[in-house]
């Protein structure tokens, strides 16, 4: 019997919640898996400990100045340390067959686009490549013959069951939400949560930035733009459900009127897992799922005068160009500025409408315009200290 080269793994932002589950799956079969770089953006002591279990060729933190602080962790144990923008792009860059693009925000763009470019397989948990540079980041991915694997529950559900031989028979594409934490709340009841509240996401547990898109329901905007991208339909043909049980993850209609739909437990390790093994499956022991005990699953449509973020997300993605570029950049300072409590809860989507109304759409024809208008963005929506708010 011949023996199997073990795969080649990179895993950026490898303390985060998606890292640090895909890890989790890796370690339990370290037979068949090779660690080459693992990434963090500040957590050192996590990263460290990593390194020192699964032994990367490269392990980096992007704060260039916990440099120090990881190279001493990681002395002595053959794991080469380095710190920076350019650090990350090199880990990016080492050659894997699978790299998990776990990286949270705009600051995942450049890394991830460095992976891409070794033509292997990428793992992509990074909505904001898609949504703030979809048409060159696909671009990218075609060119150099990359294999995309969506990480989202939800886009990865479509991938499963998604028939790319006639992709001119789907109709529709049905992306699931959970609602969040807030989707019983009134408008003046939502003026006063908290971000504590905000993170504390009823199904999924997801770092703080993700769990307030999720509350605002802009997460599912920016999956939206996602889907549109990934799987090469028109923006009409992506409906969004609320599916609070989160168990049916996406759906697809087909012309025949069949509907196919991927279901399973809200447990972030079945996509990763889906992915890492892909094209094959990985045997797993995670929980299973157990639909006579749930008894019923209930769906609704959306309230967008509770949840603007989806209709903001549609016009941004209508606008074609720089206007998802735009929405990211504004969402991202005006959810950190919640979470700092500095805002309200809806001043977020306040912030990100005006910061869409000052600025002109323009058209991206390389990732150097991408970082000007998210750079000149974030400066707008950082100084706009109080806007009003949809309650008012």
């Amino acid at each position: 019997m011949v023996a199997v080269a073990p795969k080649r793994v990179s895993v950026l932002g490898s303390t985060g919640s998606v890292g640090a589950n895909t890890l989790e799956i890796i370690r339990e079969r370290q037979e068949e898996f090779e660690v080459v770089a693992l990434t963090a953006n500040s957590n050192v002591s996590s990263l460290a400990k990593q390194a020192k279990d699964l032994r990367p060729s490269l392990a980096v933190i992007a704060d260039a100045s916990m440099y120090r602080d990881l190279a001493d962790s990681l002395e002595g144990t053959g794991v080469r340390s380095a710190a920076g923008p350019e650090a990350l792009l090199e880990a990016a860059s080492l050659p894997a067959d699978w790299v998990m693009a776990g990286i949270v925000g705009s600051v995942g763009l450049a890394p991830t686009l460095a992976a891409v470019k070794q033509g292997t397989i990428v793992a992509l948990a990074n909505k904001e490549c898609l949504v703030t540079a979809g048409a060159l980041f696909m671009d990218a991915v075609s060119n150099h013959g990359t294999t995309l694997i969506p990480v989202d529950s939800e886009h990865s559900a479509i991938f499963q069951v998604f028939d790319f031989e006639q992709k001119d028979k789907v109709k529709r594409i049905v992306l699931t939400a959970s609602g969040g934490p807030f989707r019983t709340l009134s408008l003046s009841q939502m003026a006063h949560v908290t971000p504590e509240q905000a993170v504390a996401h009823p199904n999924w547990n997801m770092g703080a930035k993700i769990s307030v898109d999720s509350a605002t329901m802009m997460n599912k905007g920016l999956e939206l733009i996602e889907a549109f991208h990934l799987f090469g339909v028109e923006e009409e043909q992506i409906d969004i459900l609320v599916h609070p049980q989160s168990v049916v993850h996406s759906l697809v209609e087909y012309a025949d009127g069949s509907v196919l739909a991927q279901l399973g437990k809200p447990d972030m390790r079945t996509p990763i897992a889906f992915a890492l093994g892909w094209p094959k499956r990985l045997e797993t022991e995670f929980e299973r799922l157990d639909l006579a005990e749930i008894g019923q699953l209930t769906f609704e449509s959306p309230d967008h005068e509770l949840f603007p973020a989806l209709s903001l997300a549609r016009h941004a993605l209508r606008s074609g160009g720089s206007g998802s570029t735009i929405l990211n950049a504004a969402n991202e300072v005006a959810v950190a500025k919640f979470l700092e409590g500095r805002i309200g809860f809806l001043q977020i989507a306040n912030i990100v409408d005006t910061a869409m109304a000052s600025f002109g759409v323009t058209e991206l024809n390389n990732l150097d315009d991408v970082m000007m208008i998210d750079a000149e963005v974030r400066r707008f929506a950082d100084q706009a200290e109080y806007l009003g708010s949809a309650a008012e």
